[in-house]
């Protein structure tokens, strides 16, 4: 799974939560019944949105729920997952983006992608999706062909890149894409009002995507000497920052212009959760969902080695005063350790538990399903954080 939206369980209301996870488990479904099992791979959280979308600007008694059997990611328990239109939608844009990062990785020869036979059965999975998301696309209405255009034109427009081309001429692809699934939310929804806001929430969304990926793979991509948007237009890293300040602010104002039925998830997830994509790449200047621009940054970075964090360790170690360290855990050799780690997976624990002994250096660890990138326990931060937050349902608080 992938995507810039990744809500921790702290920040979601158990109500919330359920809605989220019974619209990313219709997403993988819907691909594996529409596409095959082998496409549950393209399920991602950014994909999801569409199907909150759509749901979001149908009436109550629309939704449509169905039960769904036991999943190791959800701890093989069941669940009521989304269905219907909007989980389509999602699955054939999740297919078609998905293959167009196929694609991109086949080009840039990536790891095991090197080899001509792997990249050409990987470009023959591609064309599958692709062939299979113009198909779900066009039984719902929407023609994925403005998405195949967006990918076949940004390779002209990354080639065309030197230093002094504006950023957002390398990210309008997306933009373009992301904008025309977002409005075809509308369109499911009987909704015909809001395609011209949610477009434009879309097109930022899309523009939000793109620079926090490049932004994230920036060193990475200097090491391995592979393209980057902003090392080859030479944009420094705080105008990248601004241009994410923007479009978070761009897609609150746009997201007040849409008529929901029940617009609780979408707004907690477009409005609140994308704040915090911003800081995992730059840093906590966007604490704040109401900012249109950067706040100081704090006078201590969080992120900094121990040793530069005065409040990290009490004076005497860890334990406080004239307390001794804690005896690190015991490890075990690589066999057992890989014997134990098979122990884990079958039963589950790696993705399901909330935390599980690593099976190699005894660490406590968190399970997959249960990271999280915040510091909150049970309200999150949208008290207080916005006039919108009143009776929306956004946290467990009474706000």
């Amino acid at each position: 799974m992938f995507g810039i939206i990744r809500p921790c369980r702290h920040r979601l209301s158990e109500k919330l939560h359920t809605s989220w996870v019974a619209h990313l488990c219709g997403l993988c479904l819907a691909l594996r019944s529409d596409h095959g099992q082998f496409a549950r791979v393209a399920t991602n959280y950014d994909g999801l949105v569409i199907s909150v979308l759509t749901e979001a600007q149908t009436p109550p008694e629309s939704k449509q729920r169905r039960k769904a059997g036991p999943c190791p990611l959800r701890g093989m328990r069941t669940a009521d997952v989304a269905r219907g239109e909007g989980a389509r939608l999602a699955a054939a844009v999740s297919l078609v983006l998905a293959s167009a990062k196929v694609r991109d990785h086949v080009a840039d020869r990536d790891g095991l992608l090197a080899r001509p036979r792997i990249a050409a059965l990987a470009g023959r999975v591609a064309q599958t999706w692709d062939r299979g998301g113009a198909r779900t696309g066009g039984e719902l209405g929407f023609d994925t062909a403005v998405l195949l255009d967006a990918v076949a034109r940004q390779p002209e427009l990354e080639r065309l890149a030197v230093v002094g081309t504006p950023l957002l001429a390398v990210t309008e692809p997306t933009e373009t894409a992301t904008a025309a699934a977002f409005a075809h939310t509308a369109v499911l929804a009987g909704r015909p009002g809001n395609r011209a806001p949610l477009a434009e929430a879309g097109r930022l969304f899309g523009r939000l995507a793109h620079l926090l990926d490049a932004a994230e793979d920036l060193h990475a991509d200097a090491a391995s000497g592979a393209w980057n948007p902003i090392a080859a237009t030479g944009t420094e890293l705080t105008e990248v920052r601004r241009l994410c300040g923007d479009a978070l602010h761009g897609i609150r104002l746009a997201l007040a212009e849409v008529e929901f039925e029940d617009g609780a998830l979408a707004h907690r997830l477009l409005v609140h959760e994308l704040p915090h994509s911003v800081d995992r790449v730059f840093g906590p200047a966007y604490a704040h969902p109401r900012a249109s621009g950067p706040y100081a940054p704090p006078p201590h970075n969080p992120y900094a080695p121990p040793g530069d964090n005065p409040y990290a360790n009490p004076p005497g170690g860890p334990g406080g005063p004239g307390m001794p360290p804690p005896e690190p855990p015991r490890g075990r050799g690589l066999l057992m350790g890989c014997l134990v780690f098979a122990g884990l997976m079958c039963s589950c624990q790696v993705c399901c538990a909330g935390e599980f002994n690593d099976p190699w250096t005894g660490q406590r660890r968190e399970g997959a399903c249960h990271k999280c990138d915040c510091d909150c326990s049970g309200c999150g931060d949208c008290c207080n954080c916005c006039d919108c937050c009143d009776g929306c349902d956004c946290c467990d608080c009474s706000c």
